[in-house]
């Protein structure tokens, strides 16, 4: 594990650069609970939706936004947004281009998640021969998770509903998809459980995941969607083979409940975000935990009920593999390197609660409490060959395969990214 260098200088630190901010209106939810945003999402096609609360989802289309970004300045009120793209939207527009949408989803929005299908990719149901619904490749999904434990499911094209799933008993906290276009969805909830819905099969809910003694707070699929990742209360940070729906292994190190994880783009590594105020990088393949981003300075030990200002609220992997980024309620968004135990970028940020990548990982968005989101421009590096060359081959190697290569100890200890 690595050791904690001393406190570095907030001058030598880069703060990243603003890009645009979406404000909630002030009316008529001002200062009340339930218009938080839980969860950003951006979607492969170019939209991109998040959660207003009081129970309105609003999709946009990404590269509209940053259009409206660079001709209105960086702020952008989603009101008025609406209304410049509702216009342009409304003369003879494509069926499948990205449009504005805002969807009642009738309950207060904690979750979100976008699916697309691929095809050949058939129901694991295979018994069963009609479906109500035929997805195309041309075809994205959002699936929202509500207060009331209820999970819909929109085309996204359209606004339309098309699914409403309620076997869930309490909240329903994450979303997510299985990465290989198969539109198998995962579910976590405040009932101490994790479900696997198949939406090919009409939402046919496959298999219920236990294990969770309290909340579950997240869950993200690998990117090969072999295996599952859940985090909840209790410290509990939790590894599922998603082929057999049966637990891998439970990873130990965090002290307080585990709220955000993400994999690494080919899977090698794996982000747990902690209330102990750090985030963990583990090698999901063996349980070690290989880095260590701490943000209490000095680093001392956080039990239940510790420092709630360096609580981490969320953390999402970069799609360079080389890149971390972290929200805390120090009030600050850091950007990490994996190879680097301090930031290497800051941005000032009150009352985060979530963020995400854009889809070519040139973006970062977060979420706050008054439902608004705000997009940093992320640190810029080009990969180095070794580390495309490493990316490559965990993609489709796990750890213990990696150890098993003919290749000189150096060589092995970077492929597993102990160097």
């Amino acid at each position: 594990m690595a050791s904690f260098p001393p406190r570095v200088n907030e001058k030598e630190i880069v703060r990243s650069r603003t890009i645009g901010e979406l404000l909630a209106p002030a009316a008529p939810f001002d200062k009340k609970c339930g218009r938080e945003n839980w969860t950003v999402a951006f979607a492969p096609d170019g939209s991109y939706a998040w959660s207003q609360g009081h129970r309105t989802v609003k999709l946009v289309p990404w590269s509209q936004c940053l259009k409206n970004f660079l001709l209105h300045g960086t702020k952008n009120i989603t009101n008025s947004s609406s209304l410049r793209l509702s216009r342009q939207n409304s003369d003879g527009a494509q069926k499948n281009k990205p449009r504005e949408h805002i969807i009642d989803c009738g309950d207060i929005v904690w979750s979100l998640a976008f699916g697309s299908s691929v095809p050949e990719k058939q129901s694991r149901c295979v018994n069963i021969e009609w479906h109500r619904f035929r997805f195309g490749q041309d075809q994205l999904l959002l699936a929202t998770g509500l207060n009331n434990g209820r999970i819909k499911i929109w085309d996204v094209y359209t606004g339309k509903l098309l699914l409403n799933l309620v076997d869930h008993t309490e909240v329903v906290r994450d979303l997510t998809f299985a990465p290989d276009g198969s539109l198998i969805l995962v579910s976590a909830s405040r009932d101490k459980t994790l479900r696997v819905w198949d939406l090919k099969d009409d939402g046919n809910m496959m298999k219920v995941l236990r294990g969770h003694q309290n909340w579950v707070y997240s869950c993200a699929f690998s990117p090969d969607s072999s295996m599952l990742c859940s985090v909840g209360a209790s410290k509990a940070v939790f590894l599922w083979n998603m082929d057999k729906y049966t637990m891998i292994r439970k990873l130990e190190g965090h002290h307080h409940d585990v709220v955000a994880c993400d994999f690494s783009p080919d899977g090698a590594l794996l982000a747990t975000a902690s209330y102990d105020t750090r985030v963990y990088i583990w090698d999901p393949h063996t349980g070690d935990i290989l880095m260590e981003f701490g943000h209490l300075f000095p680093p001392t030990p956080i039990f239940a009920g510790g420092a709630n200002d360096r609580w981490v609220r969320s953390v999402s992997f970069s799609h360079d593999g080389l890149h971390v980024a972290s929200l805390a309620d120090d009030k600050m968004v850091r950007f990490w390197r994996i190879d680097e135990d301090y930031p290497v970028q800051v941005a000032p940020l009150s009352n985060g609660l979530c963020c995400a990548f854009s889809t070519d990982g040139s973006v970062l968005a977060a979420g706050t409490h008054d439902g608004s989101v705000y997009f940093w421009a992320t640190p810029r590096q080009v990969p180095s060959l070794q580390h495309l060359c490493r990316m490559s081959i965990r993609r489709v190697m796990p750890t213990q395969e990696v150890q098993e290569l003919p290749v000189p100890s150096k060589v092995l200890e970077f492929l597993s990214y102990r160097i």
